[in-house]
């Protein structure tokens, strides 16, 4: 197992007591396309993790791979304009969350930014989170997500 994805399991277990079963796919799941192709699962049923920057504030938002933010929403949930609202820059992502980009998980963040999911996992019993790196994911429910990550569940999605 990777390094990285080791270090994930183990937060997550030390933090949590959930132990993951990591799975990684030498080919990548940086797109959710890619992850649900690897896995062999819908692509509503990938978890991205999309770090966002709303005012001075860093958001991670956990949509389905089925969706998008949308940044209007996304706005008006915080209460600032759309124009406030963009993507974090892989420095800034490294930084709030202590994962690089495509590998961000669900939860064992460095900073403890808002967290917001998508309410259309519930509509699946088995969901795929990234482990730390691009190539590593694993397995949750939806009610573990809740565990994990403590979102906020709210509709800001395309």
């Amino acid at each position: 197992m990777h390094p990285t994805a080791r270090q994930f399991a183990t937060q997550v277990q030390e933090v949590h007591g959930f132990e993951p079963s990591i799975e990684e796919f030498p080919e990548g799941t940086k797109t959710a396309d890619d992850a649900a192709a690897a896995i062999g699962c819908d692509v509503a049923q990938i978890v991205k993790s999309i770090v966002m920057r709303v005012g001075d504030e860093t958001v991670l938002v956990l949509t389905s791979g089925a969706n998008r933010v949308d940044e209007t929403a996304l706005g008006a949930e915080f209460g600032v304009e759309a124009d406030a609202v963009r993507s974090a820059t892989a420095s800034e992502v490294k930084d709030a969350t202590g994962w690089s980009i495509g590998g961000v998980p669900p939860t064992c963040h460095a900073t403890a930014c808002p967290v917001l999911a998508d309410p259309t996992f519930d509509a699946s019993d088995e969901i795929w989170a990234a482990a730390g790196t691009p190539e590593a994911v694993f397995r949750l429910t939806p009610e573990t997500l809740r565990t994990l990550a403590d979102p906020r569940f709210v509709d800001v999605f395309e």
